[in-house]
């Protein structure tokens, strides 16, 4: 008879492949999880592109005894969600604290500021900013400089006020004209917007073209190098008249050029103040 020896045999059982896949699957959607939160939070960062005024340019008159000044702009492109909510605009004085702010709706892209005039023989030096608000806070400032400047018309002293004979004038007129004397010296324009000369770009050129004028149309169109920011130019020419005593209005012997002489046609066909 055989002898029992004892042992068991044990079956190991493995568990069902479902129960074996769980945690790789856990892991995974662990993984998914976190990679979905990474790139959720980084894409605004990356996509998120906020619009800011580019292109920003003056227009300067004067009303009374103010400067009026008409600002335009542009905006960058932005993302749907990036769209500015107001504009910004500030106009002022660069030797002054002086200046001027208004906000305007983010589809707007001009305003009219003004802001006061400066004495008469002076150069009002301004700057206009512009900056787009996002979510309460204000984005980049884009600013241009620009100039105005308002000629003095006192009572000259000098020759080159006296007043320029006409080309064809009797020996009495003459004697006339210069017993009349002067009463007063008119500038004209009497006021005009130039634009700063950046980087000393026109007077350069205009010591390199010594012979050539900076003008296309004068006083509205200069050279490329000649033109400013705000697409004015860095350069100015001014008229000066005489008034006489006894009422009669001539020109003064620096102004003997064509654009004065049409100005002057203009200025006498004014009514007498």
């Amino acid at each position: 008879m055989a002898r029992n020896s004892g042992a068991i045999d044990v079956e190991v059982v493995k568990p069902p492949l479902w129960k074996r896949a769980i945690p790789v699957l856990l892991l995974l959607a662990l993984g998914a999880t976190i990679w979905s939160f990474i790139t959720t939070t980084r894409q605004p960062a990356e996509l998120d592109v906020v619009a800011e005024a580019t292109d920003v340019r003056s227009e300067v008159t004067r009303e009374g005894d103010s400067l009026e000044v008409t600002v335009g702009w542009d905006l960058t492109t932005a993302s749907a969600q990036s769209v500015p909510e107001s504009i910004r605009v500030e106009i002022g004085l660069s030797d002054t604290e002086l200046a001027t702010v208004s906000t305007q709706p983010a589809d707007r892209q001009a305003d009219t500021l003004r802001i006061p005039t400066p004495d008469p023989g002076q150069t009002a030096s301004g700057y206009s900013c512009v900056s787009a608000i996002h979510r309460g806070r204000l984005m980049k400032e884009s600013c241009t400089p620009w100039q105005f400047v308002l000629p003095s018309a006192e009572p000259a002293t000098d020759s080159a006020a006296a007043p320029r004979p006409p080309q064809r004038q009797s020996r009495r007129d003459t004697a006339a004209g210069s017993a009349a004397g002067v009463l007063r010296i008119e500038v004209q324009p009497s006021g005009l917007q130039v634009d700063p000369d950046t980087d000393g770009r026109c007077a350069a050129w205009q010591k390199q073209n010594p012979e050539r004028s900076v003008w296309v149309e004068v006083n509205q169109k200069a050279v490329a190098e000649c033109t400013g920011p705000n697409g004015k130019p860095t350069v100015a020419q001014f008229c000066a008249f005489a008034v006489l005593a006894d009422g009669r209005r001539v020109q003064t012997r620096n102004s003997g050029n064509p654009y004065c002489e049409r100005l002057f046609k203009e200025w006498s066909a004014e009514r007498v103040s």
